[in-house]
C-alpha cells in the first residue's frame, strides 16, 4: 500500500501546476462577461485558458514530475499531447450521415469539428496521460548520451523526441478506443448523477480524508474536469464557467467549510489556548483563518489537529460530505476557479445559483464548528496551539540564539531538516513540502514547527511532507538554491569508509571559525599534526571516531563551529572547512598539541 501511495503522491503534486492557472482564467472569463465589464476579449482570453486545458496539463504535469522541475520536460509534454489528440482525431470513425449531401469544403469543415468536439471531451486525461509520460521520459532520458554523430539530439532535447514517439502510442489508444473511453465518461458521470445526496456526501468526505496523502488532487481532477458535458465543456468547474445553469455540486458545499467553519475553529483554539500563550498564538490562528476564509486555503489549519485529534477531523470531513449534500439539496450552484474562498465567491456571484443561501448555512457551519472545536479541546485535553507549555512561543523564540534569528528562514528549515546533505529530493505543492529525506532521525520536528510549520507527515520510507501554508513552493524553491549551492564541491581522494557521515552546510549557517573551540573539540581525538588539503583539514586519529560523526549531536557541534562537512576516509578525519584551510590549521596545531 505504502508503495502504492508512493507512486501517486508525486502526481497529486504535479497536478497542482495547471491547477494554478485557473484563477486568472475564471478573473478574465467573468470580468469580460456582460453583467461586468463587457468587454469580449478579456473574456475570449479566459476561455482560451479554459479550452486548452489538456495542453496546459500536459506541460503542467510534465514539469511537476520531472526532477528539478526542468523546462525541457514541459516541452516533452505538449510534444506528447498534441501527437496524441491530434493523431486521434485522425483515426476517429466519423458518423456516415455526417455532411450528408453538403458541399465537399462544407462537409470537411463538419467532420474537423465534430472530431474536435469528441477529443475535447477527453482533452483533460489525454493531457494528464502525456504530462505522466513525458516527465518519466524526462527522468530517464534527461542525461542519455548519443553517438558523436548524434550528439546533437543528446540528453535533454532527445527527451521531446522520444515524447513525441509515446505520443503515437497514446493516439492509438485514444483513437481507437474513444468509443469504450467516451461511454466510460459517460457512464461515471450517469452514476456521480443518480449517487445524489450520498455521492456528494462521500466525495466531501473522501476529499478531507485523503487530504492527509495528498491524493486528493486526483479526485478533484476527476470531478471538476471530466464529469459531465455541457456544450463541449467537461467537468463540474469547466461547465460552471460555460454556464451550465446544472454545474457546482461538487464545489458548492466547500464554502460554508472553508469560509464559515474552519475559521471558527481557529477562534474556538485560540478562546481554548492559556491566557499567557494567546497573544502569541493569536496572530497565528488570525492569519489561518483569514487565509482560509479568503482564499480557501484550509491544509495549514487542518494539519494543527489531524494527528492532534483523530477523531476531531473525521468530524469535519463527515461535516464537509454533509455540506456538500445540503448545498446541493438547498439548490444552490457555486463555483470557484481555485477554491472555496470570498475571492472566488464574489467573482463567480454572477453565474451562481442562489449565492446568498451561503450566508445561513455559513453562520450554522460556524456554530457547529466552533461549538466542536471548543467541547472536544477541553473535553479531551487537547494541545492544540497555545495548550501546550511545551509549545510556548515566546520561549521558544527566546531559545533561538541571535545568530540564528539572523539566518534567512529556509536556512533555518534546511537545518530543521537535517541539513541539505539530508535531503534528497525537494518539491511543494499548494500548502506543503514534499521531501525525500535520506536519514529521517536527522529531521527535527520541533524545530520545524517552532519555525511556522503546521504539521510532519511521513508517508513512509524516505518520503516527508511538511505544511507550511501558500508559500510553500517559494520556501521549497529557496531550500531548494540552498542545498545547489552547498553541494560538496570536493570529497577525500583517498576511498571513502562504508560508514563516511558528509555533513554540508547551508550558506546561510556558515560562521567565522573559532579555532580555540575547534581545537578543544578535536583534541580528544588526535594527538598528531593538523595538515591541510585544499579546502580541508586532515587529522590523524587515534582511535576510531566514526561511532562520533555518527551521533546527530557531534554533526550539530561541528555545524555551530562552522564547519562544512566531516568524513572519515583512509584511518583520517576530514573536515571541510573551504578556502584558507592552511592558515586555519596551522594556527589549531599548536593548540591541539599545547
Amino acid at each position: 500500500m505504502s508503495a502504492v501511495l508512493a507512486r501517486l503522491q508525486p502526481l497529486g503534486r504535479a497536478l497542482m501546476l495547471p491547477i494554478a492557472v485557473l484563477p486568472v482564467a475564471g478573473l478574465l472569463l467573468r470580468l469580460g462577461q456582460p453583467d461586468l465589464l463587457d468587454l469580449t476579449f478579456i473574456a475570449a482570453a479566459g476561455n482560451a485558458i479554459f479550452g486548452h486545458l489538456g495542453l496546459l496539463f500536459g506541460i503542467g504535469v510534465a514539469i511537476g514530475l520531472a526532477r528539478e522541475n526542468h523546462g525541457a520536460a514541459g516541452l516533452a509534454g505538449a510534444v506528447a499531447y498534441l501527437v496524441a489528440t491530434e493523431g486521434a482525431k485522425a483515426l476517429l470513425a466519423v458518423p456516415p450521415g455526417l455532411g450528408a449531401g453538403l458541399g465537399s469544403d462544407v462537409r470537411a469543415a463538419l467532420t474537423s469539428a465534430w472530431r474536435d468536439g469528441q477529443i475535447a471531451r477527453l482533452s483533460v486525461p489525454a493531457g494528464i496521460v502525456s504530462g505522466l509520460i513525458a516527465g518519466q521520459l524526462y527522468n530517464r532520458y534527461a542525461d542519455i548520451r548519443m553517438p558523436d554523430y548524434l550528439a546533437f539530439f543528446g540528453g535533454r532535447r532527445f527527451v521531446p523526441i522520444a515524447a513525441g514517439l509515446a505520443g503515437l502510442g497514446v493516439a492509438l489508444v485514444f483513437g481507437m478506443g474513444f468509443p469504450l473511453l467516451s461511454a466510460g465518461v459517460d457512464m461515471l458521470s450517469r452514476r456521480a448523477v443518480e449517487a445524489g445526496p450520498a455521492g456528494l456526501f462521500a466525495y466531501g468526505a473522501l476529499n478531507r480524508l485523503l487530504i492527509v496523502t495528498g491524493l486528493h488532487h486526483i479526485l478533484n481532477n476527476i470531478a471538476w474536469f471530466i464529469l459531465g458535458d455541457f456544450g463541449g465543456a467537461t467537468g463540474d468547474l469547466k461547465r460552471f464557467f460555460a454556464g451550465d445553469p446544472a454545474a457546482g455540486a461538487f464545489m458548492s458545499g466547500f464554502f460554508p467549510v472553508m469560509m464559515f467553519g474552519l475559521p471558527a475553529a481557529c477562534l474556538a483554539m485560540y478562546r481554548a489556548a492559556h491566557a499567557s500563550q494567546r497573544r502569541a498564538v493569536g496572530g497565528m490562528l488570525l492569519s489561518l483563518g483569514a487565509t482560509s476564509f479568503l482564499t480557501g486555503v484550509t491544509e495549514p489549519i487542518e494539519f494543527s489537529f489531524m494527528f492532534l485529534a483523530p477523531a476531531l477531523y473525521a468530524l469535519h470531513a463527515i461535516l464537509t460530505g454533509l455540506s456538500m449534500a445540503l448545498m446541493d439539496a438547498l439548490g444552490v450552484r457555486l463555483g470557484f476557479g481555485f477554491s472555496a474562498g470570498l475571492f472566488d465567491y464574489l467573482l463567480s456571484f454572477g453565474l451562481a445559483t442562489r449565492p446568498l443561501m451561503l450566508l445561513p448555512v455559513g453562520a450554522a457551519y460556524a456554530l457547529v464548528y466552533y461549538a466542536a472545536f471548543s467541547w472536544c479541546i477541553r473535553r479531551f485535553d487537547l494541545k492544540t496551539p497555545g495548550r501546550d507549555p511545551a509549545d510556548d512561543v515566546s520561549a521558544t523564540i527566546d531559545a533561538d540564539s541571535d545568530a540564528d534569528m539572523a539566518l534567512p528562514v529556509a536556512a533555518r528549515f534546511a537545518a530543521a531538516l537535517g541539513g541539505p546533505g539530508n535531503l534528497s529530493a525537494i518539491d511543494a505543492c499548494t500548502t506543503r513540502l514534499r521531501l525525500r529525506v535520506a536519514d529521517q532521525a536527522l529531521v527535527d520536528e520541533a524545530a520545524l514547527r517552532r519555525l511556522g510549520a503546521r504539521g510532519v507527515f511521513r508517508p513512509g520510507g524516505d518520503a516527508l511532507q511538511v505544511v507550511i501554508g501558500p508559500t510553500a513552493d517559494r520556501l521549497a524553491g529557496e531550500i531548494r538554491q540552498i542545498a545547489a549551492e552547498t553541494a560538496p564541491a570536493e570529497m577525500p581522494d583517498a576511498p571513502l569508509d562504508a560508514r563516511t557521515v558528509p555533513v554540508p552546510l547551508p550558506a546561510g549557517l556558515r560562521s567565522a571559525i573559532d579555532a580555540h573551540a575547534l581545537a578543544a573539540w578535536l583534541r580528544p581525538l588526535t594527538t598528531a599534526d593538523i595538515t591541510a588539503r585544499d579546502t580541508r583539514l586532515v587529522l590523524e586519529c587515534a582511535g576510531p571516531v566514526d561511532d562520533l560523526l555518527a551521533r546527530p549531536e557531534a554533526m550539530a557541534e561541528l555545524h555551530r563551529l562552522g564547519i562544512r562537512g566531516a568524513t572519515m576516509a583512509g584511518g583520517s578525519l576530514h573536515l571541510i572547512v573551504g578556502p584558507g584551510a592552511g592558515d586555519l590549521a596551522a594556527r589549531l596545531a599548536p593548540m591541539i598539541r599545547g
